[in-house]
């Protein structure tokens, strides 16, 4: 059999009690679909690199382009994305609008990316 092949379980003693705790454990499908779909925002390099900006520092539409190297129009778009998953909030200051983290676990999952791929 190819080394790539899940191999059938061959197991002599099924661990029930394990199997019972994991199945009540288990979060609800809505759950686990709306953690699909938050991870699925991380998987655009754009967005991820607003979010880095921003984890770096709170800034208007323009500075995050000028960070970035684009247009105000694209970042204007994937903005509203992280808008709308509640990974950026967004606040009035005179004219303009500031972006920054929603909070601190925005940070965190950045964060611990980070080091993740860093190791």
């Amino acid at each position: 059999m190819s080394e790539d092949k899940i191999q059938d379980c061959k197991c002599e003693h099924n661990h029930l009690e394990f199997v019972d705790k994991v199945r009540h454990d288990m979060p609800a499908e809505e759950h686990l679909y709306d953690l699909a779909d938050l991870f699925k925002v991380f998987g655009d390099t754009t967005r991820i690199k607003i979010l880095y900006v921003l984890f770096e520092s709170e800034m208007c539409v323009c500075d995050i382009a000028d960070s970035l190297g684009m247009t105000q129009s694209a970042i204007s778009h994937q903005l509203k994305v992280l808008k709308q998953s509640k990974l950026i909030g967004n606040k009035r200051d005179g004219k303009s609008i500031i972006y920054y983290l929603a909070d601190d676990h925005v940070r965190t999952i950045i964060g611990m990316g980070m080091d993740h791929i860093l190791e």
